[in-house]
């Protein structure tokens, strides 16, 4: 497999999608199978809005947040086996699961100068990828990168989106969990720059009732084709 992906043509995949639909798990596997390339965007909005945190910025004001969008230094690994993310040379690969960084990400998102900043990122990242790269986010196939190769929208229904992100935190409400959810998605999906939208071209694949090897077989499937036809 390692052989067959170097000479394969280089291929840029964009996976979309809410929480819980599995595209964290399904992107990194997807990348270590055919040799790609992975970059988590959420990460990164995460890495800046930790950064604001810890620095003291009102994460409700869009004017504060915009003023020094431009001072962390964000660097994200893209080895789909071991992807990391540091801010100022800080790992912070777990500090930005947190619930404060949760709870305000949405937030800082929104504002026009943070995507303008973080798609810049993204793109470089996209173009510099030797072999290709699975992208996995909620504005790649619309907004970040409209000319890759591949585009798929993970979705599920709100139900198994929550019991999902719900065994991954413990201890949490499962209700509260999903209502949770459902407030992010609105937030995404209403925010004026770059809403969570599903590209025109984008192959939808709902995963309520697959297994997650079913998901990632499934995507292999689609970028094996699309790589086959270039």
């Amino acid at each position: 497999m390692e052989n067959g992906a170097r000479t394969a043509p280089p291929v840029i995949v964009a996976i979309d999608g809410p929480s819980g639909t599995g595209k964290s798990s399904t992107s990194k596997a997807v990348a270590a199978q055919l040799g790609l390339s992975y970059l988590d965007t959420g990460a990164q909005y995460r890495a800046i809005t930790w950064w604001m945190v810890n620095n003291g910025i009102d994460t409700t004001d869009p004017s504060e947040v915009a003023a020094v969008v431009g001072k962390p230094e964000i660097v994200s690994g893209t080895d789909p086996s071991a992807p990391t993310i540091t801010v100022d040379g800080v790992d912070v690969s777990a500090p930005i699961r947190g619930q404060e960084v949760t709870s305000r990400v949405s937030a800082v998102s929104a504002v026009p100068e943070v995507r303008a900043r973080i798609t810049e990122l993204q793109r470089s990242i996209a173009a510099a990828s030797e072999h290709g790269i699975v992208v996995e986010g909620r504005d790649i196939g619309t907004t970040v990168l409209p000319d890759a190769d591949l585009k798929i929208f993970l979705t599920a229904s709100p139900e198994a989106r929550a019991a999902r992100r719900h065994g991954e935190l413990k201890g949490a409400d499962l209700h509260t969990t999903r209502e949770s959810l459902i407030k992010r998605d609105t937030a995404d999906s209403t925010r004026k720059t770059s809403p969570l939208a599903k590209a025109g071209d984008a192959v939808e694949v709902d995963t309520t009732n697959l297994t997650l090897q079913q998901v990632i077989e499934c995507v292999v499937t689609l970028v094996e084709e699309k790589r086959a036809g270039k």
